[in-house]
C-alpha cells in the first residue's frame, strides 16, 4: 500500500530528480523540489499545482538551507523523505585539474548533500521516523581514469551514508545510498565540467576515453524513469537497502570491483598480518 509522503528533492530541473519527482507524484505524494532559478521554480509546479512546491536553492548555499527547509516544513509539512540528488560529474586528469574544480566537486556533490542532511534531521529524529536517500555512483565503489575528483566525492558521500544509517537506525530513520550505473540524463553532456587537456603523456590513455563518453551521452542503458520507480519502491519497505546499485552495468563492473579487491586481500595477507604486535 502506498501512503502520501512529503519528499524533499534537490536538483529537480532535470535528470534523476525530474523523473524521480514526476513519478513521485504521479502516484499521490507531495514533492518539495529545489531548482535554482524562477523559470525553472515555474515549469516544476506547472507538474501539479497542488502537489509539487518549488523552492529556489542552490546547495553550494549552506546557509540558506535551514531556512528554506524551515520555511518549508512549515508551509507544506513535514519532510518524510530527502532524497539528495543535486550534483554534477567533473571530468579531467587529476594532474590537470585544478584544486579549485575539486573544492567546487565536493561543495555540491558533499558539502552540499550534509547540509540538506543536517537541516531535515532535527525533525525526522522528533519524529522517530524518516528516510534520507542520496544519490552516489557506481562511480562510489568502482573508478576509471579521468573522473578522480567525481568519484573521490561519491566515495565520501557512500562513506558518509553508511556511517550515518548506523547513527539513525535508533530513532528509525532509514539511509539509502543509490548506487546508478549509466543512464539517459545530462550527466555526460551539459551536466558535465570537463578540464582543458595540457600534458600530451595522458593522450594515449585518457583521449579514448573521453570521445567515447561524449559519443555515449544519451544512448546509456539505464532508464532514469525505471530508476525513479526502483527509488520510489524502496521507500514502501520497512526494512530499505544501505546500499542500492541500480543498472546491469553497475552490477556487473561492482561485482568484478569486490571479486578483484577480494584477490588482492589475499594475496598481500601476510604483510597484512604481519603488522600486529
Amino acid at each position: 500500500m502506498t501512503f502520501t509522503k512529503t519528499i524533499l528533492i534537490t536538483g529537480v530541473s532535470s535528470g534523476f530528480g525530474r523523473a524521480l519527482a514526476q513519478e513521485a507524484l504521479a502516484v499521490g505524494h507531495r514533492v518539495i523540489g529545489t531548482v535554482r532559478n524562477r523559470e525553472a521554480q515555474q515549469a516544476f509546479e506547472a507538474l501539479d499545482t497542488s502537489r509539487a512546491f518549488g523552492r529556489l536553492l542552490d546547495v553550494t548555499d549552506v546557509a540558506r538551507i535551514d531556512g528554506v527547509v524551515a520555511e518549508t516544513e512549515a508551509t507544506v509539512g513535514p519532510v518524510d523523505i530527502l532524497v539528495n540528488n543535486a550534483g554534477y560529474g567533473h571530468e579531467g586528469i587529476m594532474e590537470e585539474s585544478s584544486l579549485e574544480e575539486m573544492r567546487r566537486q565536493f561543495d555540491v556533490n558533499v558539502f552540499g548533500a550534509v547540509a540538506m542532511i543536517k537541516a531535515v534531521l532535527p525533525g525526522m529524529r522528533q519524529r522517530r521516523r524518516g528516510h534520507i536517500i542520496n544519490i552516489t555512483s557506481m562511480g562510489s565503489f568502482i573508478t576509471m581514469p579521468g573522473i578522480s575528483y567525481y568519484c573521490g566525492s561519491k566515495f565520501a558521500l557512500e562513506g558518509i551514508s553508511e556511517t550515518l544509517s548506523k547513527e539513525l537506525a535508533p530513532f528509525n530513520i532509514h539511509v539509502t545510498a543509490v548506487a546508478p550505473g549509466s543512464f539517459r540524463t545530462d550527466w555526460a553532456g551539459r551536466s558535465m565540467v570537463r578540464s582543458a587537456r595540457s600534458i600530451a603523456d595522458y593522450d594515449a590513455l585518457f583521449d579514448p576515453i573521453r570521445q567515447a563518453r561524449q559519443e555515449k551521452s544519451g544512448k546509456q542503458p539505464g532508464d532514469p524513469v525505471k530508476a525513479a520507480r526502483a527509488i520510489l519502491a524502496i521507500t514502501q519497505s520497512e526494512t530499505p537497502p544501505t546500499h542500492l546499485l541500480l543498472g546491469s552495468d553497475a552490477l556487473s563492473l561492482v561485482r568484478e570491483k569486490l571479486a578483484a579487491l577480494g584477490k588482492e586481500i589475499e594475496q598481500w595477507e601476510k604483510i597484512t598480518r604481519s603488522t600486529d604486535g
